[in-house]
């Protein structure tokens, strides 16, 4: 077994032996080296790939929604009651009262049951009915009346994820010209 002061001297390195105390040497002489102008780019790139998820996945949804809308709010709707099966309370804040209500329910058809949510955040009893409305062309596109009447079709549901998406469009083709130019002029 070694003494401690061989251990102490065996592989020690000192300020008198060349290295600069203040460098952070790599283990066994495997350095590393990074690029930080490639690491910039690198995240600059998949920041604006994620923008460009986010702002397409806001478009779709934002040309779903004001086709919903704009379906139940057609003279083509069909009404339906719809029979409540659970209502769960909502906790939020503190946990100490409901934030509101979910409420679902069965409705039928052309001869099918379709399950689904009840627009609002009101407790119904189950086995309560609940009168909406389906869109002829949707019949899984339930609603109730009052809601439909209280929805607008949006431009700015579409544009403003649009215009994100057309600007980080542009983004990313300018941060990947810019790095081409600069590899090809070195």
């Amino acid at each position: 077994m070694p003494l401690m002061h061989e251990v102490e001297g065996a592989g020690a390195t000192g300020p008198d032996d060349g290295h600069d105390p203040q460098r952070v040497g790599a283990l066994r002489g495997a350095g590393v080296q990074v690029d930080t102008a490639r690491v910039g780019h690198v995240a600059a790139v998949l920041g604006l790939v994620v923008v460009i998820a986010v702002a397409g996945v806001l478009l779709v949804a934002g040309v779903k929604k004001n086709s919903q809308i704009d379906s139940l709010k057609s003279t083509d709707v069909v009404p339906v009651d719809l029979t409540v099966t659970r209502c769960l309370a909502l906790v939020g804040g503190t946990g100490s009262s409901p934030a509101g209500f979910e409420c679902t329910g069965t409705y039928t058809y052309r001869g099918a049951t379709y399950t689904e949510g009840v627009p609002g955040s009101v407790d119904r009893p189950v086995g309560s009915t609940v009168h909406g409305i389906v869109a002829a062309g949707d019949s899984a596109l339930f609603s109730t009346p009052r809601a439909v009447a209280s929805e607008q079709v949006s431009a700015v549901r579409v544009a403003l994820p649009a215009v994100v998406l057309v600007v980080a469009l542009g983004g990313l083709a300018w941060v990947v010209l810019r790095r081409r130019r600069r590899v090809s002029s070195a």
